[in-house]
């Protein structure tokens, strides 16, 4: 799960990096932007490479890695899994709010059978759990919409992708890290940390490490 994060006053300059895509990737003006629809391996480490020299974004991943736990764990159950993992990118991005002095506004992209009202159901249990670590002082409550109504939904859907990338193998068994290294310079880091910040990876363990020795290099 990838949260993209800018200040409001760059809404043009994101409105204008789509902008700039579209032209770059052939497409017309308007069109919405997905990953699984820039075909080319050269088309998607351009769109990468263009998210890694934003200086105005900032990127966050959470990286659930379920074949290191148990066959039997909770995380392998589809909502659990989804709910666990927002649960912390939403404490990064509180986190984030917090040191840029001010709240943090999110919008998740539509997910079939994941409606507004289990969103505020999920929050009110959030704001319960003493354990959790979201700052609510600096997190407003999300909303859900579409990535053809709210285009700057696409970035983050490019940017989910590229990671994803990284760890999930193709039907040929094959990974590629190249457009996540790309991505790195927007990575959200903190007093030089990264897994625990912009490349949060759960569990980080011995196994995940040995796997995916790569992350810690970025």
């Amino acid at each position: 799960m990838t949260a993209v994060v800018f200040r409001d006053r760059d809404h043009p300059k994101v409105h204008q990096l789509l902008a700039d895509l579209r032209r770059d990737l052939g497409r017309r003006p308007g069109d919405a932007l997905h990953w699984v629809n820039i075909r080319s391996h050269g088309q998607r480490l351009h769109a990468a490479r263009t998210l890694g020299q934003a200086e105005f974004l900032t990127i966050s991943n959470v990286v659930v890695c379920k074949r290191h736990f148990p066959l039997g764990d909770l995380i392998h159950h589809e909502d659990a899994a989804y709910l666990y993992t927002l649960r912390f990118l939403l404490e990064r991005l509180s986190w984030f709010g917090k040191s840029c002095g001010g709240p943090v506004e999110y919008t998740l992209a539509h997910i079939v059978r994941f409606q507004i009202a289990k969103l505020r159901v999920y929050e009110a249990r959030l704001h319960a759990d003493a354990g959790c670590s979201i700052d609510w002082t600096c997190m407003h409550p999300g909303r859900i919409d579409q990535p053809d109504r709210v285009e700057e939904l696409q970035i983050a859907d490019l940017a989910a992708s590229a990671t994803a990338a990284a760890f999930e193998p193709d039907s040929f068994g094959n990974t590629e890290t190249r457009y996540l290294k790309e991505m790195a310079p927007r990575l959200y880091r903190r007093a030089g940390n990264l897994t625990s910040y912009g490349m949060k990876m759960h569990p980080w363990n011995g196994s995940v490490k040995e796997a995916y020795p790569w992350v810690q290099t970025l």
